[in-house]
């Protein structure tokens, strides 16, 4: 493995988290939303990971080479998908989205779970950037030695 190969499975490691925390920041915002453009309340959304194949096997490198590349994987955002658990319903007569029996349905949205979503995100972006240190720190060592 040269040290592209381990930048570029870190970058796909934080280019997955930033889309993650972007969404996890998303559902936060939204978490009191009771009007959105579809109509009705916001609907709280996660993303799919998925672990794919680095490269293609190249068949020019060789069978051992190709195997382990074969075993590399990276990550990325497959799909955000939308959660279908029900609204919350609050008894508020006064509210300008209550119905005719005064229920108003706020978003599906748990801020605690976001939380502890958005706190994941952060350590595995921050084990990512630490990954992509160490590799920097690795070339400059390489670099050392070969002067």
């Amino acid at each position: 493995m040269d040290f592209l190969t381990a930048m570029e499975i870190a970058k796909s490691g934080l280019t997955a988290e930033r889309a993650r925390l972007n969404i996890t920041a998303m559902n936060i915002a939204n978490a009191n939303t009771t009007r959105t453009m579809e109509g009705g309340p916001y609907r709280a959304k996660s993303v799919v990971f998925r672990a794919t194949p680095l490269a293609e096997p190249v068949p020019a490198f060789g069978e051992v080479l190709d195997t382990a590349r074969g075993r590399l994987r990276k990550v990325e955002v497959t799909e955000v998908l939308e959660d279908e658990t029900a609204f919350k319903e609050v008894f508020d007569p006064g509210h300008p989205d209550a119905d005719e029996n005064g229920i108003v349905r706020f978003p599906n949205v748990e801020v605690a779970e976001q939380m502890v979503d958005m706190i994941s995100a952060q350590r595995a972006y921050d084990a990512n950037v630490t990954a992509l240190d160490s590799v920097k720190a690795m070339a400059l060592r390489a670099l050392d030695i070969s002067r």
